[in-house]
């Protein structure tokens, strides 16, 4: 059994849209939890077995696996006939996990360091900067319309979702800009936009 424990308008929100477009609806419960939020509101669910009472966390089979990145691959591994995932042993794996890895690995804190002003060499030296991620999204995209070339991937979707939130990060660059629109407009992306405006918009 598989449940992903989430909070709407939230990192795992990348997770439900992954789920959708994987085609694992039916296999997948989506379990909604409570979380603390930056602005003070909501607070730790008793009930979500991530450690820390944060989300996304996956229980699969009484197994509990956190991390965005780690739930992701799991489960495209899970179901492996969307696509979203090249072949274990390929050389384009290897390529989709390095975007993975460098979302999680260098974006995240950058991008957290940019939105709190927090400037300092070490950091720069690290992970680098903001100009340097969008310099690498803008090579990827130069040419092609997805990071992984002609096909849409598990890369798209979880690199994306920080610019679902907040788009007008992404500069005036035609292949971001039409990676951002088909990204926005994919019939998953809407549904699940549709479902977490509804499920805020609910009484507690």
């Amino acid at each position: 059994m598989l449940t992903l424990f989430h909070a709407p308008m939230s990192r795992s929100t990348r997770l439900v849209t992954l789920i959708d477009e994987l085609g694992a609806r039916d296999a997948v419960q989506i379990r909604l939890v409570t979380v603390q939020r930056q602005d003070g509101a909501g607070a730790p669910d008793p009930e979500n077995p991530h450690p820390e009472k944060k989300v996304p966390a996956l229980k699969h089979d009484g197994t509990v696996i956190t991390e965005s990145i780690a739930i992701a691959i799991h489960l495209c591994d899970l179901f492996p006939k969307a696509g979203l995932l090249p072949p274990v042993g390929t050389p384009e794996r290897g390529r989709c996990l390095q975007w993975l890895a460098w979302n999680a690995g260098v974006v995240e804190p950058v991008l957290v360091a940019k939105l709190s002003g927090v400037e300092h060499p070490a950091f720069q030296a690290s992970f680098r900067g903001w100009d340097e991620v969008i310099t690498r999204l803008e090579a990827a995209l130069e040419t092609s319309p997805w990071l992984m070339g002609d096909e849409m991937t598990v890369a798209d979707i979880i690199v994306h979702s920080s610019f679902s939130w907040m788009p007008d990060l992404l500069p005036d660059h035609p292949g971001l800009q039409d990676w951002n629109k088909r990204m926005m407009t994919r019939p998953a992306t809407q549904r699940v936009w549709q479902e977490e405006q509804a499920a805020m918009a609910s009484p507690a």
